[in-house]
């Protein structure tokens, strides 16, 4: 979902980094072979998220919903040396592929997959987050920001995706729409707790940056 004139989306794209081969690569292959597609985080937002770790230069990152692999790629574009990604995925189907890049990429070794239920599985993890990537189910997004806060280093930064939600936040609720509610309800949380501070960025689906105080 693009909220500016398509247009003006081309021209940010255009005059932003280009996309790095290999995930032009996988970008390719997802469209080919992974239904919705969509769900990558493509061009422009993955330049977005490697200029964020850039400039956060995380020792240990966590995403939340790692699809083919393709925004975790671009958090480790910043990671510090001897550094690590957990990425945690229900779909058992997707590791072959992220394996496959993960390890053309170089940082293989400091790529961790986790499959299963995220909030069975971060408990178990031992290290302390500098930043965080949330974009999975968006009914457990308020969950998902619990228990991942004592978990973070003071100053970590979390990142969720789809926040804007092809624009339903702004429009009437309607009847048994959990993913909406549960979106208006972490956006307000995220704008309000004094735990941390927060902007909400208009880019493509919406991307909150959240730092930890």
């Amino acid at each position: 979902m693009h909220f500016l004139p398509e247009s003006i989306d081309q021209y940010a794209e255009e005059h932003s980094q280009t996309e790095p081969q290999l995930l032009a690569e996988l970008n390719r292959e997802t469209h080919q072979k992974v239904l919705q597609p969509r769900m990558l985080s493509g061009h422009f937002q993955g330049r977005v998220l490697s200029m964020l770790s850039k400039l956060i230069r995380p020792k240990h990152i966590l995403e939340i919903g790692t699809y083919t692999g393709y925004s975790a790629l671009c958090l480790m574009e910043g990671i510090q040396p001897g550094g690590s990604l957990h990425s945690i995925d229900k779909n058992e189907e997707l590791y072959d592929l992220q394996r496959k890049y993960f390890d053309k990429s170089g940082f293989g070794e400091h790529m961790h997959q986790h499959v299963g239920v995220a909030l069975d599985i971060i408990p178990q993890l031992e290290e302390k987050f500098d930043l965080v990537f949330i974009d999975a189910d968006k009914s457990n997004y308020l969950n998902y920001f619990e228990i991942i806060l004592p978990k973070m280093n003071t100053g970590g930064i979390i990142l969720s995706d789809n926040v804007l939600w092809s624009g339903k936040v702004v429009e009437e609720l309607k009847e048994g729409d959990k993913d909406t509610e549960v979106l208006l309800e972490y956006n307000k949380k995220l704008a309000t707790d004094k735990r941390v501070e927060t902007v909400l960025l208009p880019i493509r689906d919406g991307l909150t940056v959240t730092r930890v105080l």
